[in-house]
């Protein structure tokens, strides 16, 4: 990132080659339409190119880059959700969680669901919004809680709240792939 900031344009093809496939990643698992994840990818880099003098060298490059990429996910959420352009993470969360609350009641495709990667699948779809995002940074890209609460802009202590809620969803959820039963 310090060679692109200083002009070198090989260096930002190396960093689109790293980080491009991990917040496609990012984008689908909140979107799961992959033009839609395109098109936010694309708008990422350009907010990352443009900030690119504002990078500050030592510090890790991957939470700086996902912070770009949470801003543009909270813009698009708020847009689906109609939502006032001053929403911060907490009024997203509400609204997803609200959402969410409907998507649940539709259980009958679940029995339709075959194998354990689908029914995972579907179990982490049927989570809000807010609680996918944060198992998505902790389980996929390794960040600390800290981390994902500056990432999203938000305290430690909501990202916890929102991890250990995913968690129990999840076990809730998965319990009878585990202990032999058919149904949940």
């Amino acid at each position: 990132m310090t060679a692109y900031a200083e002009g070198d344009q090989h260096a930002f093809s190396r960093l689109f080659g790293q980080l491009a496939p991990r917040i496609h990643g990012f984008f689908h698992r909140s979107f799961r339409d992959s033009a839609v994840c395109s098109d936010l990818l694309q708008d990422t880099f350009l907010r990352v190119h443009k900030a690119r003098r504002t990078y500050r060298a030592g510090l890790p490059l991957r939470p700086w880059v996902f912070a770009i990429a949470a801003r543009i996910r909270q813009d698009e959420l708020r847009r689906r959700y109609r939502l006032r352009e001053d929403a911060g993470e907490e009024a997203l969360a509400l609204a997803e969680e609200a959402q969410s609350i409907e998507r649940a009641q539709d259980t009958e495709r679940d029995r339709f669901v075959g194998d354990l990667t689908e029914r995972l699948r579907a179990a982490l779809d049927r989570l809000p919004e807010s609680q996918r995002v944060v198992i998505h940074l902790h389980r996929y890209e390794g960040m600390t809680l800290a981390q994902i609460a500056a990432v999203l802009g938000t305290s430690e202590v909501s990202v916890r709240g929102r991890a250990f809620r995913a968690y129990v969803q999840l076990r809730k959820q998965l319990h009878h792939l585990f202990n032999g039963g058919d149904e949940p």
